[in-house]
């Protein structure tokens, strides 16, 4: 009877080693979680590599991989991060848009010059969605700004949110504007309730 010869086992080593090898770009788009993981985290080290971060934050499923790429985009936060991060406020994931928000709020001086045209978007979505990010945004202008919001938005629902935000954060600023959003939408009892809570909260 011959001899079975032994199979030859394939050396996993080189596959790993041939895996480690590529740049962190590379390894951004495989298919393993923990590779996207470290790529996101080792390119903080790469400036260029801003627009591939933002690309792959766009499609990111997993939490932990979209943390990585957040916290590099914050240590490498610019101009170009902002901007490349404003068109995610239309995303269709509510996650990415969240994660976005709370990225910008931390940008506060990069982001203030973007605010008023957020605040004018066609999409009233987009200017609710601004208007949370000014709820942590810690920057001067935060009560103007929403003062503009009720002095001239159309929708009731952007309105109700910057209302909602002035209790916390307006003082004496705000209160002309309170007074002037509840005869704007004077059959809107929401309005005319929240309004006169923030009153309250602020005198």
């Amino acid at each position: 009877m011959a001899l079975l010869k032994p199979q030859t086992q394939p050396d996993l080593r080189g596959a790993a080693g041939a895996s480690d090898r590529r740049n962190p770009e590379q390894q951004l788009l495989d298919t393993d979680e923990a590779v996207r993981r470290r790529a996101a985290q080792t390119l903080v080290a790469k400036p260029d590599s801003v627009p591939l971060l933002l690309a792959r934050l766009a499609q990111e499923p997993q939490v932990g991989v979209r943390s990585a790429i957040l916290e590099s985009l914050l240590q490498l936060q610019s101009d170009r991060v902002v901007e490349g991060l404003l068109p995610l406020l239309r995303s269709e994931d509510a996650a990415v848009r969240n994660s976005v928000i709370e990225l910008l709020q931390q940008m506060p001086n990069l982001v203030a010059p973007h605010i008023l045209a957020l605040l004018d978007d066609s999409n009233p979505d987009v200017r609710i969605f601004t208007v949370n990010i000014l709820e942590s945004l810690r920057h001067p202008k935060v009560v103007e700004w929403l003062v503009g919001v009720l002095e001239g938005d159309p929708h009731v629902n952007v309105c109700a949110t910057a209302i909602d935000l002035l209790g916390e954060v307006g003082d004496h600023r705000a209160v002309a504007a309170l007074r002037t959003v509840k005869q704007r939408f004077p059959d809107d009892p929401f309005i005319q309730f929240s309004a006169d809570v923030a009153l309250g909260q602020i005198e």
